[in-house]
């Protein structure tokens, strides 16, 4: 639960305690970036590091020249597309059997399943889509990799998907972190962002949920 609370923290947060690596450690906090944005995306039991709130963040954080721009935005686009690649090759070495695997402390089948569903429903374009919505943009790349999906395919999809997540995020703090507004409530904005992308995810369960009450309702 400590655990938990100290990730919340540092969500709502970010943009404080990237402050606070840029004044100790000055330019490792790009390699520190990289990490985050690439183990998000291409390692199936980091679902839970920040995405979308951290580009964000960032961005703001560039815009107060704190970060160089022209440094961190080829940079997380490499992450995010090297990321979903590492993903689809994890996926294609372990194929359908891993449908299979047991819930463990590191690893959620159903998180695979939700994904699984989605790419199910919207195709090749899911890679595209999938970047932003938090947890299937960690599982749709391996999805993909589990799947029929030549590499080549994957590989364009791979790359706007990654220009948009990275370019609108990390674009919007730059262009809306200096804003007075913005400024002041950071907070509020960064918990804003984190609602938003869990929204789809949340509609997904509620969906879920109601479709197996109408079943019960059918047995009964």
């Amino acid at each position: 639960m400590e655990i938990l609370k100290q990730f919340i923290e540092f969500l709502l947060h970010a943009e404080n305690h990237l402050k606070w690596v840029i004044e100790n450690y000055g330019v490792w906090i790009y390699v520190l970036l990289f990490l985050i944005i690439f183990c998000e995306t291409g390692l199936v039991v980091t679902p839970f590091l920040p995405g979308d709130s951290l580009l964000f963040a960032v961005g703001a954080l560039a815009a107060q020249k704190l970060i160089a721009m022209e440094v961190v935005l080829p940079l997380l686009l490499i992450a995010a597309i090297l990321g979903d690649s590492v993903n689809y090759g994890i996926g294609k070495w372990f194929g359908p059997r891993v449908f299979h695997f047991e819930k463990s402390r590191f690893f959620n089948p159903e998180h695979l399943h939700k994904a699984h569903a989605f790419y199910q429903k919207y195709g090749g374009r899911a890679i595209i889509l999938a970047r932003f919505v938090p947890i299937v943009r960690t599982f749709a790349p391996f999805v993909a990799g589990v799947g029929t999906m030549e590499y080549r395919k994957f590989f364009s999809y791979n790359v706007i998907g990654a220009i948009l997540w990275v370019g609108l995020f990390l674009g919007g703090g730059y262009f809306f972190g200096l804003h007075p507004i913005v400024q002041k409530n950071m907070k509020l904005v960064i918990l804003g962002i984190i609602v938003v992308s869990v929204l789809p995810i949340a509609w997904e369960f509620f969906a879920a949920w109601l479709e197996k009450r109408k079943a019960a309702k059918g047995v009964k």
